[in-house]
């Protein structure tokens, strides 16, 4: 027996790549085009640039599809599969299903660097023999699938369907759909049988805020939630969902979800070492006739710009050598990117939940990057942060590059609450000064000697 205890579905399970082999199979910096112009501009739209952050998120999607596999073997599949066949719950080691989240701000990177942190896998793996013995099957590793907007149990059970259907060039939409007659609660469970049949590692539900909303308007939030902790616990199958922080209301309102919804909260670069890197690559990508220096001045300017939000800054970048273009400008400069900023009406958020900076997640190596202001946590440090079931998260104000407000008045030297917040021993402060009144008995005995 080997190290996967004789699993087939473990022991063909990809191997787990280091940081610097994830780094090259999900970065996407392609070759400037060989003469400037405002079509070639597109090009702008395929960079992708790897950040630390992005290897602690596929870490744990690799270890949840590998929790899966590990907690539902193919015997303990096939008894599962039976059971709900029959109609009953099923006895799956539900508290071992891999479950968590993923919530950050709109354009921080979550859904695209989950995409292609999947794409490192195969999504399916056929099977033909284990060990000299035929095994005939199709492994599913992973489902992508978007919460729909009015969180109905039946339609998210034919996208996951439909998903599965992309995955293995199968037809069971079709059949589901035939029964027009079918409640969602007998789609539902098909849906079930589907994923033992098919071994499905991991679910990933995107745009789960979408709950959130219809569940203001309509209350009908609580028997998608039913289905998903069901899904869990009766295939031992893991559920991600990925979304804004927006979710985070949902997630501490349903019992079901606070020990289910433990995860990484990602908050945009701080205005450090960090940013310039990313700011560093992209700066490369200039179509315009001549190429704009990179100041200190405009690159604090194009953070306070884009609040350090990564498809804030892609955009402002590209929009502004668009406007450059039109404008018959050479280069881009900070009036055209003021310009390009009018144009898209941007708008940051002035305070964020709480979560983790992209800047403070470990180094990967992927390029040398400047020491940042406060240096890197640990993974522990980092997990700490992470929501924890029933917390409130700490609210944080958005970061400045160039600070904000009035400048402090210069204070004298001898001035008492400077001294104050500066420790001074205010005693002998006021006697360096001459600020001490005299003793009251030193005057009594000076009015006696008169």
């Amino acid at each position: 027996m080997n190290k996967d205890f004789g699993n087939p579905l473990l022991a063909a399970m990809p191997k787990m790549l280091a940081p610097q082999e994830l780094t090259q199979a999900v970065q996407s910096l392609p070759p400037l085009p060989a003469a400037p112009s405002l079509e070639g501009l597109a090009l702008l739209s395929s960079i992708f640039i790897p950040m630390d952050y992005m290897y602690t998120l596929y870490d744990q999607l690799y270890r949840a599809i590998r929790t899966t596999y590990t907690t539902r073997t193919v015997l303990e599949g096939i008894r599962q599969t039976n059971a709900l066949f029959r109609g009953d719950a099923g006895t799956c080691c539900a508290t071992q299903a891999a479950a968590g989240s993923v919530l950050g701000v709109p354009g921080i990177g979550k859904t695209s660097t989950i995409r292609r942190c999947l794409d490192t896998m195969p999504q399916v793996i056929e099977h033909t023999d284990f060990e000299g013995q035929p095994f005939f099957c199709k492994q599913v590793l992973y489902l992508r699938v978007e919460c729909p907007s009015d969180c109905s149990v039946k339609t998210l059970a034919l996208n996951l369907v439909a998903a599965l259907d992309r995955a293995i060039g199968s037809n069971y939409l079709h059949q589901l759909t035939a029964l027009r007659s079918a409640a969602a609660s007998a789609i539902a469970a098909q849906v079930k049988i589907l994923c033992m049949t098919h071994h499905v590692g991991l679910i990933l539900v995107d745009e789960i805020q979408n709950a959130v909303v219809t569940a203001q308007k309509n209350k009908q939030v609580k028997p998608l939630i039913k289905f998903l902790v069901e899904l869990t616990n009766d295939t031992c199958t893991g559920v991600f969902f990925v979304g804004t922080p927006q979710a985070e209301e949902l997630f501490t309102s349903q019992e079901h979800l606070k020990r289910r919804t433990r995860g990484i909260r990602l908050l945009p670069l701080k205005p450090d070492g960090v940013y310039r890197n990313f700011l560093k690559l992209l700066w490369q990508y200039q179509l315009t006739p001549e190429r704009a220096e990179l100041t200190e001045a405009l690159a604090n300017k194009l953070y306070d710009w884009s609040g350090g939000i990564p498809a804030y800054i892609v955009k402002i970048f590209q929009e502004s050598q668009a406007q450059a273009f039109l404008m018959g400008r050479p280069c881009i400069d900070a009036k055209i990117m003021q310009q390009a900023i009018n144009i898209l009406a941007i708008k940051v958020p002035k305070t964020y939940a709480g979560g983790t900076y992209l800047s403070d997640f470990p180094p990967i190596g992927f390029q040398p990057i400047q020491p940042a202001e406060e240096s890197c946590k640990s993974p522990a440090d980092l997990m700490a942060g992470c929501k924890k079931a029933g917390c409130k998260p700490v609210e944080r104000k958005r970061l400045y590059a160039k600070k904000r407000g009035r400048k402090a008045a210069v204070r004298e030297e001898q001035d008492l609450l400077a001294a104050f917040k500066a420790g001074t021993d205010m005693l002998e402060h006021l006697a360096r000064f001459n600020l001490l009144e005299k003793e009251r008995e030193d005057e009594n005995g000076d009015s006696e000697d008169n």
